[in-house]
């Protein structure tokens, strides 16, 4: 009798793992700018520390995120974002968008790498600068001398070599955008742009495009970032990565949950993990400037002197001041976005 009843009981446990084996992941929609084999990478570290949640990844340009998650205010789809510019982010906490949470690791985040708030509305991932990637090898064909200066690019030397971002889709296009009238003032920028355009071959809608285009040959010169660089000269592209003499801007990605989540206690773990040593290192095998005190990096053919080049970047200005500045910069410039 006794046999027979450890026996039901063996059963009865195996029934309930069973079950409990059974039962279906929490789906969490993430929204996010990161490339593919970036934001690919994190999902699996966070899934393999938490195997009860699966992520459902939507990416797309900087503006197409941005204007997605505006749109959706009234009825939010996605739970959380992971990979956005800190620009963006600040927009959408001005809109209410954002759910504040003070994730697990907070008091390891450098301070310039999340919301001063408390407890904050989103926080620092790794930060990505203004770089030129410049083909020697297509330059040399056309006759062009390496840029130290970002007016080195008005020459008429570089008339339709020179590829950029369009700053309304790309966080990386803006980031420029906004530091050359940080730089310089409003009306020496907009006079500085105006000559650009004249060089300027087509406004890609991807931050990353223009450099990946040089690396390949097809036009010699891209405003980029500097990751977007490193990534070409790994793959052995003859591209020199460039830091401009006057500095340049910046941008961070950033992590925050979307108010009205259905998921919140996942979301809230999501951003425990995007905030944790573990996850700044995953970044740092992308970036040298992560979120985390202590986490550091050595990145092959990193440009030397980058964050010395980087300006004091006024991020609410440049959030405060984005529509303005893009519906000013899609009158003068349109022509040449790439359709």
């Amino acid at each position: 009798m006794r046999l027979s009843k450890l026996l039901m009981l063996a059963a009865g446990l195996m029934i309930a793992a069973g079950a409990a084996y059974a039962q279906p992941k929490t789906k969490l929609t993430v929204y996010s700018t990161l490339v593919p084999e970036y934001i690919n990478d994190f999902k699996k570290g966070f899934e393999d520390d938490n195997p009860d949640i699966e992520l459902v990844l939507w990416r797309d340009s900087t503006g197409v995120v941005a204007a997605k998650l505006v749109a959706e205010k009234d009825r939010p789809q996605a739970d959380a974002i992971w990979g956005l510019a800190v620009t963006n982010m600040l927009q959408l906490k001005g809109l209410g968008i954002l759910d504040p949470y003070a994730p697990k690791s907070l008091e390891r985040i450098k301070a310039q790498f999340r919301d001063p708030a408390n407890p904050p509305s989103w926080v620092g991932m790794e930060a990505w600068a203004a770089a030129i990637c410049f083909n020697s090898v297509e330059a040399a064909k056309k006759g062009l001398k390496r840029p130290s200066k970002w007016s080195d690019l008005a020459d008429p030397a570089y008339k339709g070599h020179v590829l950029m971002p369009d700053p309304a889709s790309s966080g990386t296009g803006y980031f420029h955008v906004s530091a050359w009238m940080q730089l310089w003032g409003e009306d020496k920028a907009w006079a500085y742009m105006d000559k650009l355009h004249d060089n300027i071959a087509m406004y890609i809608k991807s931050g990353t495009k223009p450099c990946r285009m040089a690396a390949s040959g097809e036009f010699p010169v891209g405003i980029s970032y500097e990751l977007a660089g490193v990534a070409a000269r790994q793959g052995n592209a003859p591209v020199e990565i460039l830091v401009m003499e006057e500095g340049g801007g910046w941008d961070m990605d950033t992590a925050a949950i979307v108010k009205g989540t259905k998921q919140p206690e996942a979301a809230k773990r999501l951003m425990d993990w995007a905030a944790s040593e573990k996850a700044n290192k995953l970044y740092a095998r992308f970036a040298t400037m992560v979120a985390m005190k202590g986490v550091e990096t050595d990145m092959p053919f990193y440009p030397k002197g980058l964050e010395e080049s980087l300006i004091r970047n006024d991020f609410l200005w440049a959030a405060s001041n984005r529509d303005r500045i893009l519906k000013e910069w899609q009158r003068r410039y349109d022509a040449k976005i790439e359709k």
